[in-house]
């Protein structure tokens, strides 16, 4: 699916939110579905493919971040959340329950617009053109095509997941700090709690083991990091 085709979810209880951002985003050419609560948004994901998700936190009912837990069972597409408070913790939590990034309410319309096309380039890969390829202990990581592989078969991965994997394969046999490891995969650097980098860490772990892979690819280094583990075949 193109950028310009591609369909998002907005969910929010505040119409004034709605309207602003689903006539950005269709201005765009993006195809834009509204929900005002969680149970409308969940009805909707139930029926139809997104590629992206914007949720508002403070949502009667089932939350952003219950609903981004929910949808995190069934969906690996994007997560952008929004929100009127503008803590490190509640962007700490939004990332460690499954979300992508994070926009503090007010906002404008170009940096909604740039963080929706980050957030998809990241989700669906830029295809076409030679791939940027990087292999190492067996398994192939296409930035292009946003895939890991190897001889049993794809890794599952979110968008967040694929990052952290690309940022340890590129140093492979190297510690990777946990602080380079934010700015790489999350592109933030007044993020300072380091936290959900193990959050993430363990997920990816969960992911490479799942897939039939051995989890201990991705070593921790106490005290300074991680490394991806370099074997030889």
């Amino acid at each position: 699916m193109s950028e310009t085709a591609s369909r998002i979810l907005v969910v929010d209880d505040e119409a004034t939110i709605t309207d602003f951002v689903g006539y950005a985003l269709k201005t765009e050419g993006y195809s834009v579905d509204i929900a005002k609560n969680g149970e409308d948004a969940l009805a909707l994901a139930s029926q139809a493919e997104y590629d992206l998700y914007i949720l508002d936190i403070m949502l009667p009912g089932i939350d952003g971040y219950e609903l981004c837990r929910r949808l995190r069972t069934n969906t690996a597409a994007p997560v952008l959340f929004l929100s009127a408070r503008d803590t490190e913790l509640d962007k700490v939590v939004g990332l460690e329950i499954g979300g992508d990034d994070y926009l503090s309410k007010p906002f404008g319309v170009r940096e909604l617009v740039a963080r929706v096309r980050a957030l998809l380039r990241r989700g669906a890969g830029d295809v076409g053109g030679a791939h940027n390829q990087v292999v190492v202990s067996g398994i192939t990581l296409d930035e292009d095509a946003h895939t890991a592989t190897g001889s049993i078969g794809e890794i599952d991965l979110t968008p967040r997941e694929f990052e952290l994997l690309a940022s340890l394969m590129k140093n492979a046999g190297k510690v990777v700090s946990r602080e380079d490891l934010l700015r790489d995969a999350w592109g933030w650097e007044y993020l300072t709690e380091t936290k959900t980098v193990d959050t993430h860490i363990k997920r990816l772990r969960d992911k490479i083991s799942d897939a039939g892979y051995d989890a201990g690819l991705v070593e921790t280094v106490r005290g300074y990091g991680y490394r991806f583990k370099v074997v030889n075949d």
